[in-house]
C-alpha cells in the first residue's frame, strides 16, 4: 500500500492542497474548523510526514550554537574534534555550527555568555555548562525566546532545557566504585578528585560511588571530594599533598578533568605502581596512561555519538519530530589497557 500524501488529505478533508500546506506548517489563515478537518483527515489516513524532505524543499537552514568548557581540557578538545567531524558528514545537513567557549566555573559569566547570544539568530543550543539557579534563568529566557536546549554531558534536570545527552552519571559512579573495589588489593583509603562538584555529572558520580563502596567494599573509605576548579596548579599540590600525608592511600578516582595534573603528581610520588586509578573520558593523556599500565580503567562514552545525538535531538526539537530514545541513548564504555580502541 502507498504511503499517503498531501494530495490525499486534501481529497480526503475536502480543501486545497495550499491550505494542507498552510495546516501541516502551522502558518496563519486558516479557520479552526477548518484546520480540524485538515488533522482529522491526517489521523484517518495514517499520514506521516517527512520533514527531511520538507525542509529540503524549503531549503531550511539550522543554526545551532554549542557551549562548552574554555581553558585547557582535553575532553572539550575532543568534542570540538567530534563537531568538526560531524560538520563534514550529512548529520550537519543544511546546518550551522557555533561553537562559544564559556568559564564553566563562573555562573555569573555563564549567564553574561548566554544572554550575549543572538537568539535571533539562532535555532538551538547545547550546553556543557554546570546547573546553577542564575543558569537555569538564563534557560528559562533561551526558551522563552523559542529556542531548543539540550544539555549536553551533564545534566540540567531542575531547568527547562528540552533533553538531556550523556551517560547515566549516577551509573557511572557505581561502576567506578565497582571497578575500584576489584582492583584495590586489601584495605585502604581513596581520594576522590574533580574540577567542581557544582557539574552534576560529579555530584551524581559520586553518588553512585559511594553507594557501592559503602555497601560492597568495606574495606575501603573514600575521602571527601577534592575540587580543583580547572587550576592545575590547586590539583598537583592537592594530590601530591594527600598522597605524602596518606601512607594508607590505595586509590584515586578523578570524576572529572585535570587528569594530565593528576597522573603527573602521583608519578612524582613514586607510588603511582601501588595505587588503583580509575579515571573518566579517554584522551591523550588518559591513553597514554592506560598504555603505560598507570590507570586501571577508563569510564567513558563515545563522542562521537554525543555529538550526533546533540544534532539530531535539536534538529527534532525544532521540526516538532519524535525523539527516538534508544538511538540517542549513550551507554556507558570501560576501557582498560588489553581493549584500547
Amino acid at each position: 500500500m502507498n504511503k499517503p500524501t498531501v494530495h490525499d488529505i486534501a481529497k480526503e478533508a475536502g480543501v486545497s492542497l495550499a491550505t494542507v500546506d498552510r495546516v501541516l506548517n502551522a502558518r496563519p489563515g486558516v479557520r479552526d474548523k477548518t484546520i480540524a478537518k485538515v488533522q482529522a483527515a491526517v489521523e484517518r489516513l495514517g499520514y506521516v510526514r517527512d520533514t527531511y524532505a520538507a525542509n529540503l524543499a524549503r531549503q531550511r537552514q539550522y543554526r545551532f550554537a554549542f557551549l562548552l568548557p574554555e581553558g585547557p581540557s582535553q575532553f572539550s578538545d575532543t568534542l570540538k574534534l567530534a563537531l568538526q567531524e560531524a560538520y563534514s558528514s550529512h548529520v550537519a545537513d543544511r546546518t550551522l555550527l557555533k561553537i562559544v567557549p564559556v568559564a564553566s566555573h563562573d555562573p555569573h559569566a555563564i549567564v553574561r555568555t548566554l544572554q550575549g547570544l543572538n537568539v535571533a539568530q539562532l535555532d538551538g543550543v547545547a550546553l556543557m555548562v554546570p546547573e546553577t539557579p542564575q543558569v537555569r534563568d538564563a534557560v528559562a529566557r533561551l526558551k522563552a525566546a523559542g529556542l531548543a536546549v539540550v544539555a549536553l554531558v551533564s545534566d540540567l534536570p531542575n531547568s527547562q532545557r528540552d533533553h538531556f545527552i550523556g551517560i547515566n552519571s549516577v551509573a557511572a559512579g557505581r561502576t567506578a566504585g565497582l571497578l575500584m573495589g576489584r582492583f584495590v588489593k586489601g584495605s585502604g583509603e581513596i581520594l576522590v578528585v574533580t574540577n567542581s562538584m557544582r557539574s552534576r555529572d560529579s555530584l551524581e558520580r559520586r553518588l553512585g560511588f559511594d553507594a557501592v563502596i559503602s555497601s560492597d567494599f568495606k574495606n575501603l573509605t573514600a575521602l571527601p571530594s577534592i575540587e580543583s576548579y580547572d587550576d592545575p596548579v590547586r590539583m598537583d599540590q592537592i594530590v601530591a599533598q594527600v598522597v605524602a600525608a596518606r601512607p594508607r592511600l590505595a586509590g584515586v578516582y578523578s570524576m572529572g578533568g585535570g587528569n594530565t595534573t593528576m597522573l603527573n603528581a602521583l608519578r612524582r610520588s613514586g607510588r603511582l605502581d601501588e595505587i588503583a586509578v580509575i579515571a573518566h573520558e579517554l584522551t591523550p593523556s588518559t591513553r597514554q596512561a592506560l598504555e603505560a599500565n598507570e590507570v586501571a580503567a577508563v569510564i567513558t562514552q563515545n563522542v562521537g555519538h554525543l555529538v550526533r545525538s546533540a544534532l539530531r535531538v535539536l534538529r527534532n526539537l525544532c521540526d516538532q519530530a519524535p525523539i527516538f530514545e534508544s538511538q540517542e541513548r549513550i551507554r556507558i564504555e570501560i576501557v582498560v589497557r588489553e581493549n584500547l580502541p
